[in-house]
């Protein structure tokens, strides 16, 4: 049986719980984020392992971190996890269109499924979903909500929007 443990920390867009899975961060969820589990999933309140991620985040919304270097424990199809690798190397500050993470996976038809997978990402932020628009460079979709969305990409951008 896993251990299950989660933390609540406050950032520029509203708290962020974070829930590891024997250690190891799993999921983090946004107050009011489509896609979000019910609480009792989240397990005990420990704080113990999210030092690492706590301090990449408080980097990270600093402007100092660009690119997490976190341990994940991602639970997913084979598509997701693909897909879910594909966000984590759009750089920062930079967008990428549905369309073009399908071309990248090989599967140019793919542009549909690879936003059901980019909405179903449990660790937003770490594994910069946000990043992702639509055809014509519309924002589209995010499971935090389009103006969190929207402020991610503008705080990339040096545009901060908090």
């Amino acid at each position: 049986m896993p251990t299950i443990q989660h933390w609540v920390v406050d950032s520029p867009y509203d708290a962020l719980t974070l829930v590891a899975v024997d250690g190891v961060l799993s999921r983090i969820h946004m107050t009011d984020q489509r896609h979000r589990p019910a609480e009792e999933t989240f397990g005990a309140p420990d704080p113990s392992p999210f030092g690492e991620t706590m301090s990449q985040l408080d980097a990270y919304f600093a402007g100092d971190l660009k690119e997490f270097t976190l341990p994940l424990n991602l639970i997913g199809t084979e598509f997701q996890l693909r897909v879910w690798q594909l966000l984590t190397e759009i750089p920062y500050g930079e967008t990428r269109t549905y369309g073009e993470l399908a071309e990248a996976l090989g599967n140019p038809g793919a542009s549909r499924a690879v936003g059901l997978a980019n909405g179903k990402n449990p660790v937003s932020i770490v594994v910069p979903c946000h990043r992702v628009i639509g055809a014509g460079g519309s924002l589209t979709g995010y499971g935090g909500g389009l103006d969190r969305k929207k402020r991610l990409l503008a705080f990339e951008a040096g545009d901060v929007l908090f």
